[in-house]
């Protein structure tokens, strides 16, 4: 076998997402996503420390590039359209759309999975609060922000995924957004919580 491959992380994360879509993610070793990969297991754990990271790698750098664009949206632009650039600049970074669909069924299909992504967009969440925090907004108004950014986030991206939608993941944002001040006025300024 070579010594070099090209992408093999690549190859490596396509490998697995077809073997835990035939086989589960339970029943796939590291040793057959090598080498359906064509790859050394040696070769695998250069790119992955364990066979979840193929559907986590990456969470870093999306986090990263979420909190650079909010701290560097324009200051006369509201939290919410601070956080709704971060979404938009995240979206640009996503995997192709087969891959993203194929890594959530994997994820539903698992409980352990399901767990650690739930703990992903809590660090997501976080990081962002810290971000509107940095841009001089109160703490608890930077939490509720940011969690609302985290539950558009993940209603634009489970459009995105739907193989019946073709739009833009930055177009599901804005729409998720639309929705979410179409309720709040609905809700008016003296609604109470729960309609009591």
């Amino acid at each position: 076998m070579a010594r070099w491959e090209p992408d093999s992380r690549g190859r490596l994360r396509r490998a697995a997402l077809e073997l835990y879509g035939e086989r589960g993610f339970e029943q796939t070793t590291v040793a057959e996503i090598a080498a359906r990969a064509g790859l050394t297991e040696r070769t695998f754990f250069r790119q992955f420390a364990d066979k979840r990271e193929v559907l986590f790698a990456g969470s870093e750098a999306l986090e990263q590039r979420l909190v650079e664009a909010v701290a560097e949206a324009p200051d006369p632009l509201s939290p919410i359209a601070a956080v709704a650039r971060g979404l938009e600049a995240v979206g640009a970074a996503l995997p192709a759309r087969e891959l993203a669909r194929a890594r959530q069924e994997v994820i539903a299909a698992n409980a352990e999975l399901r767990e650690r992504e739930l703990a992903k967009l809590a660090s997501l969440a976080a990081a962002l609060a810290k971000a509107l925090r940095e841009r001089g907004l109160e703490e608890s108004h930077a939490s509720l922000a940011a969690e609302v950014g985290i539950a558009v986030f993940r209603v634009a991206f489970e459009g995105w995924i739907d193989a019946s939608e073709d739009r833009e993941f930055a177009e599901l944002v804005g729409d998720a957004l639309d929705r979410l001040r179409a309720l709040a006025a609905e809700a008016g300024p003296s609604a109470a919580v729960g309609g009591a």
